[in-house]
């Protein structure tokens, strides 16, 4: 190729080497693989720091990421161990106060009622009168039992003359035996009709003497249904024909009913706490004094009747209060907060820590519920460590670390 095709196309030519220098003639294209080679060795030597640099990356990244995953690995939990049942635990149930003696008077003669005497609220003795009631027709009555118990007594006059007659009569055989017999038989009769006479003047003069309405006992009266002019019926004929409502308020009494879970621990004499929400602050102390010793099968609660002394009148009988009975624990029996009962499939657990920090789910036999607390009759002790609010997925053997007492206060705060 001639020198003009080299000119044209750029390239040039080989330099003469220079005379006396003993190099050899500079080439170009060294030039360029020189460089070539030092820019590639460049990019290999920072692809091989930046591989180091990645694989480094990535050691520590897995090491955090494997302390991290065995940091939350790990399950802390709170525990608390189970207390012994208190000696006298006491249950709360609902009761109405009553009078020690309630009573609803009637009248006992029909007629009208003439005037009342005393309203509601006011204190009353034994046999004071309440009310006076008009009976004409019981008078009616007991006139003509008068008069006919005045016929019963002649008729016996007369068949006791002939009867001594006839016997003496008989003596002188001047008549049959049939004929004194007869005589004998009047006069018997006539003795019981005089008898059944005097029996119906003494039952009308009872009635005559309910025209006045007494209090069969001291006490306060709770009700007065009738008012001057009514008319009212002999007998219980019902609350709508009642006169007065009567109580005795110096003692109280009330019904409760109690469960049969606690039933066969109150006993008759067991001291009780009665308060009532209107009067906060004051507790009223009654006593057991009986019980119904049979078990309701509809409501399978048993009743009993507590004895409430109220001298200064404070309790007012039909008022809702609440009653504090004392309920005997046993020895045996722990206590529980309610809060580490575990419902599987298979039954009640609780979460126990074992020595070595293994989860070991007991089956418990609860006893009684106490509200925040439950009555643990077997399946753990007083040294268990208990899982306190133990998660759902909690399974047996699980490994899990005790939160430290700092933990488990903030954990149970939160």
């Amino acid at each position: 190729m001639s020198e003009k095709r080299h000119a044209a196309l750029g390239i040039h030519g080989a330099e003469p080497a220079v005379p006396g220098s003993g190099t050899a003639p500079h080439s170009p294209r060294a030039a360029i693989r020189k460089r070539a080679r030092l820019i590639a060795g460049a990019i290999l030597l920072l692809l091989l720091l930046g591989a180091v640099v990645t694989v480094a990356l990535r050691i520590v990244h897995a090491r955090a990421l494997a302390a991290a995953t065995a940091t939350h690995a790990i399950q802390y939990v709170t525990t608390i161990n189970a207390k012994p049942a208190a000696s006298s635990q006491p249950v709360t149930l609902p009761g109405t106060l009553q009078g020690v003696i309630e009573s609803t008077i009637y009248a006992r003669s029909s007629g009208y009622v003439l005037r009342w005497y005393k309203d509601i609220g006011a204190n009353v003795a034994k046999g004071e009168l309440l009310a006076d009631i008009d009976t004409p027709e019981v008078d009616q009555q007991l006139s003509q039992a008068i008069a006919a118990r005045a016929q019963s007594a002649s008729s016996l006059d007369l068949a006791k003359s002939s009867a001594e007659r006839w016997e003496a009569l008989r003596k002188k055989d001047a008549v049959t035996q049939q004929e004194l017999n007869e005589r004998s038989s009047a006069y018997t009769q006539a003795q019981a009709n005089l008898a059944a006479a005097d029996a119906n003047v003494r039952r009308l003069q009872k009635l005559e003497g309910f025209k006045k309405v007494t209090a069969p006992f001291a006490g306060v009266v709770t009700r007065r249904s009738v008012d001057v002019g009514d008319l009212v019926d002999a007998g219980n004929g019902g609350a709508g024909r009642a006169l007065f409502s009567l109580a005795q308020v110096d003692q109280l009494r009330v019904y409760v009913y109690v469960p049969q879970a606690y039933a066969q621990r109150i006993k008759i004499g067991d001291p009780v706490d009665i308060v009532q929400s209107e009067m906060p602050g004051q507790t009223f102390h009654g006593a057991v004094v009986r019980t119904a010793g049979a078990i309701d099968v509809a409501t399978r609660t048993m009743q009993m009747e507590i004895n409430l002394p109220n001298p200064e009148h404070k309790l007012l009988a039909g008022a809702y209060v609440q009653v504090a009975l004392p309920v005997g624990g046993s020895s045996e029996v722990l206590t529980v907060p309610s809060n580490v009962i575990l419902f599987r499939p298979e039954g009640t657990r609780i979460a126990v820590v074992d020595a070595n920090g293994r989860i070991k789910l007991k089956p418990i036999v609860i006893g009684h519920d106490l509200g925040n607390s439950l009555e643990i009759l077997s399946g753990i002790s007083a040294a268990d460590k208990l899982v306190l609010n133990p998660p759902d997925s909690l399974a047996d053997n699980d490994a899990v670390t005790i939160a430290p007492p700092k933990a488990a206060a903030a954990k149970a705060k939160s």
